[in-house]
């Protein structure tokens, strides 16, 4: 977390995890799709994307949300501000991001267009985003019908393929936000010609409210709808709910000759009113449509020329329409100032806010106020490219800050003031989750491509978040275990898809990185959400423990296509399949869960016991993963073993990420603290003498028998892993080899070894097969749109770094291991390869000697256009050889752990330990 006391610093001071305070009532809380989402969903069938597709977006009202270029709206999502675009040659208003559909895409879902959020502070005081926008007509059937003739072996056709970029006829749109105060937001929209030729472009920036009328929601039921009124130079909207009247005021359009100000004659844009309201003629075929001005009235008056819009210009959407003809190579600004003033329906004067002097200052303001924060935030000796990564890296997590509302009781049986929903849709997805009311901003993986949260991405996304927001960070790790979240039998939901899937769990990993990052300080935190995580350790213990031995389950647990088959769908008559990344992941768990427990029982003795309850617990787990036959001593790796009907046991013997996962489960515990802790020492001391059985797996568990009761601090340290240091040093083996799991760019998620040895199993008569596949998945397993055999991810290279510095730390200088494989250095102690692979890590985004980054692979227009190649893109995931990125192109959710390698080092890991002597 930045210090100091800098103006955004002082600003975010006055939020809290419960309480977001007055400079976060406004931001980019609208997401960059709102249709094809299982909120959207009412089918029989629950296909959502045929339900609600992109055609329908236009002109159907969305009952849980709303989306919109560069959008922003207030915390409740109430009223919303966006952009709309029209480069006069296209069929629709570009109103919204487009992509395809994961029916439509050969690889999955897949937004085809380019954006980017270049800055934005924690409070949203100030935000950029870019949009690049073709002057010719959007090739919206060519992308359809390309990649529809593609199989998963080839590539994805994307929209640089069209050739649509090659002259730079394009428009590039520049979006910046300013407050002056908590809700007044200054608007500077930059509009450049990137081509030679002048054109001409329609730019219409939009103010809406949510619908929430037709529903019978909120505020009184469905005749209760606020009002929006266009006036000369403005908008005006009246109070609604929580909000206070709001006046959206419009600068003149700079081209027009008669352009003076504010209001002037002749220079103001056009006001356009409509309704939020779905056309049910278009949508529905419903004549006479209810509805006289529906949502895509604004779209069709631009577009078909004839005026569909309310003449008296009052309803629920409205636009603010300028023609603007910009010669080329030429730049045109329009300026906008959304804040408190007057409704409707209220008496006196027009509001107008102030375009000029204040404005301009305002926005120099919080420009500079943005670079002094991320000055102090970068470390000192980082390159220039190095600092524009981590910037574009916190602005992406910021950004995706959105509004989650989802009521799944009423989603289940339908609106009071709507038709039912079809019979049977408990059965169809989610019918378990009916206590799940949220209406929270949170952090989401993807804007656009998965605009909902999913939990184990969120555990991630929260340790990036805290260096720059601890008490939203906070927030979101306790919300998931919040009552409106949790399950009463104590699950965390997983993501909208299928709340019930199984995550790895990875969230008391997560509160631990948070609370360090924060400065080790929040006890309250930690101690609220390690109650939480008890519950959930037990529902984990009851539900993927099938044989009660230890040995754990899971599923797929968020590994998409890592196996030769689907690891959720393994059925009793073939077998138990007994996982080691589950049972690892416990591991890690009751770790994650004892460090908590030590460090509270510093200052409540009464934690004592718990800490004790969870040393015990990892000794069983470890014990018996190493009886359960997941360690292969041939082959110095882990495997998920497969229980057959007959009680012989075949081990899976994929050299993946699955068997990496056992790494993760170490700990460093300095004596000294023990010290501190008379209780729990003596109970460990007893357990070791009493049950040896437990302890020979735990490495170095044996100091603490015969160690003096007087020992000092850091006369240790303890170190507590599943591996022990043959097993560590044959694993790393594995992973420190180019040929394995190292590649120019981090730890890939499967062995290069299947490249030329592919795994072939045959279970329940059937044979399948797993092959190294570095790139976008070739097969349907579950998850197809994103693939673990091969590509580099960002949340599992974190973990890799973290553990070798654990392990560094309890082992020392001493233990070394050869790396890279095969390259004929001296041997390196692991601290050493933890920073190596880190700056590997980071080089996925950072220009090479040849000036190209590999995130951006072979595409030229990234790699040599000035234009392009400092807008960076935060991929899913990576090629597992060329570093290029892939899956959904703004998850800069957990690739926003790029954020974390980044602010922390092996240093700063010492100096949180000398600060606090406590478990790191």
């Amino acid at each position: 977390m930045v210090d100091g006391n800098g103006a955004e610093a002082a600003r975010l001071a006055t939020s809290t995890a419960d309480d977001a305070g007055p400079w976060l009532q406004w931001g980019p809380y609208l997401a960059e799709r709102a249709w094809g989402t299982v909120r959207e969903d009412y089918s029989a069938s629950g296909d959502a994307w045929a339900s609600f597709p992109h055609d329908h977006a236009r002109s159907r009202s969305y009952r849980w949300s709303e989306d919109g270029l560069a959008g922003i709206s207030d915390i409740g999502q109430h009223l919303c501000f966006a952009l709309a675009l029209w480069n006069g040659r296209d069929a629709i208003l570009k109103e919204r991001i487009f992509g395809l559909s994961g029916h439509e895409g050969n690889h999955g879902e897949d937004a085809k267009e380019y954006w980017w959020y270049l800055d934005s502070t924690p409070t949203h005081s100030w935000m950029r985003w870019r949009y690049h926008y073709p002057q010719r007509a959007f090739p919206y059937d060519e992308l359809v019908t390309a990649n529809g003739e593609r199989s998963r072996h080839d590539p994805e056709f994307e929209l640089l393929d069209t050739a649509i970029f090659d002259d730079d006829r394009y428009w590039r749109v520049t979006v910046d936000y300013a407050k002056a105060a908590p809700d007044d937001i200054c608007v500077r929209i930059e509009i450049t010609n990137m081509g030679t030729a002048p054109d001409v472009l329609h730019v219409l920036p939009t103010l809406w409210f949510r619908n929430t009328w037709s529903w019978g929601e909120r505020f009184g039921g469905p005749h209760a709808r606020p009002r929006l009124c266009g006036v000369d130079g403005a908008i005006e909207a009246g109070a609604h709910g929580a909000l206070g009247p709001m006046t959206l005021t419009l600068g003149p359009n700079p081209l027009d000759p008669n352009a003076r100000g504010p209001g002037a004659a002749g220079s103001a844009p056009t006001i356009l009113v409509c309704e939020n309201e779905t056309n049910y003629e278009r949508v529905f075929g419903v004549v006479p449509d209810p509805t006289q001005f529906p949502k895509d009235a604004i779209n069709d008056t631009v577009i078909g020329g004839t005026d569909r819009t309310n003449p008296d210009r009052t309803g629920t959407k409205a636009a603010a329409h300028y023609v603007l003809e910009v010669p080329g190579g030429a730049s045109v600004e329009l300026r906008a100032r959304l804040a408190p003033g007057r409704g409707p329906s209220d008496v006196g004067p027009p509001f107008v806010s102030d375009l000029g002097a204040d404005f301009d200052t305002t926005m120099a303001t919080r420009a500079n106020e943005a670079d002094a924060f991320y000055a102090a935030l970068t470390p000192k000796d980082a390159t220039v490219d190095e600092a524009r990564v981590l910037r574009q890296g916190c602005a992406g997590m910021l950004w995706g800050k959105q509004l989650y509302h989802a009521d799944v009781e009423r989603w289940l049986d339908g609106d009071p003031a709507q038709p039912s929903p079809p019979a049977g849709r408990d059965a169809i997805r989610n019918g378990r989750w009916r206590h799940l009311n949220a209406f929270d901003v949170m952090s989401m993986p993807d804007t656009w491509e998965y605009p909902w949260f999913a939990a184990w991405d969120l555990a991630f996304q929260a340790v990036a978040l805290a260096h720059l927001d601890p008490s939203f960070a906070k927030h979101q790790l306790v919300l998931l275990c919040r009552e409106w979240f949790m399950h009463p039998n104590g699950q965390l939901p997983s993501y909208e898809w299928d709340f019930s899937a199984v995550n790895p769990p990875v969230h008391a990993w997560a509160a631990l990185r948070v609370f360090e990052i924060d400065g080790s300080r929040d006890h309250a935190f930690l101690e609220r959400i390690f109650q939480k995580l008890l519950i959930n350790f037990t529902w984990w213990v009851n539900r993927t423990d099938a044989q009660g031995d230890n040995v754990f389950e899971g599923g797929f647990l968020g590994l998409d296509n890592v196996g030769p088959f689907d690891r959720s769908k393994v059925t009793g008559g073939v077998g138990e399949l007994e996982q080691s990344d589950g049972t690892a992941w416990m591991a890690v768990y009751c770790l994650n869960l004892l460090e908590m427990a030590l460090i509270l029982a510093v200052h409540d003795p009464v934690y004592e016991d718990v800490a004790t309850k969870f040393f015990e617990h990892f000794a069983y787990i470890s014990t018996a993963m190493r009886a359960s036959g997941m360690w292969d001593d041939a082959d110095g790796f882990y495997y998920d073993v497969l229980r057959c009907p007959d009680g012989s046991n075949m081990p899976i013997k994929a050299r993946s990420v699955v068997g990496l996962i056992a790494l993760f489960a170490v700990s460093v515990i300095d004596l000294g603290v023990l010290d501190r802790l008379e209780g729990f020492r003596a109970r460990v001391e007893w357990f070791v003498r009493h049950k040896p059985q437990y302890c020979g797996s735990v490495s170095h568990i044996d100091k603490l028998v015969g160690t003096s009761p007087t020992a000092t601090p850091g006369a240790g340290p303890l170190l507590l892993s599943v591996v022990d240091a043959p097993q560590l040093r044959r694993i790393l083996t594995r992973l420190c080899d180019p040929e394995e799991f190292l590649s120019p760019h981090g730890v890939r998620a499967l062995s290069r070894y299947h490249r030329e040895h592919p795994l072939r199993f045959t279970i329940g008569g059937v044979t399948t097969q797993l092959d190294y596949e570095p790139g976008a998945s070739t097969t349907a397993l579950f998850g197809g749109n994103s693939n673990w055999r091969g590509p580099v991810w960002l949340p599992i290279n974190v973990l890799c770094v973290e553990s070798l510095r654990r392990f560094h730390r309890g082992l020392g200088d001493d233990f070394t291991v050869e790396h890279p494989v095969g390259a004929g250095t001296p041997p390196q102690h692991l601290g050493a390869v933890a920073d190596d692979l880190t700056r590997r890590v980071l080089g996925l985004f950072l220009d090479d000697t040849s000036g190209r980054r590999p995130v951006f692979g072979d595409v030229e227009k990234l790699q040599r256009d000035p234009a392009w190649h400092d807008q960076l893109l935060y991929f899913e995931y990576f090629h597992g050889d060329t570093g290029a990125g892939l899956g959904a192109s703004h998850q800069t959710g957990w690739t926003g752990l790029i954020i974390d390698l980044m602010l922390r080092s092996a240093s700063t890991i010492a100096a949180a330990d000398a600060r606090s002597n406590e478990p790191v």
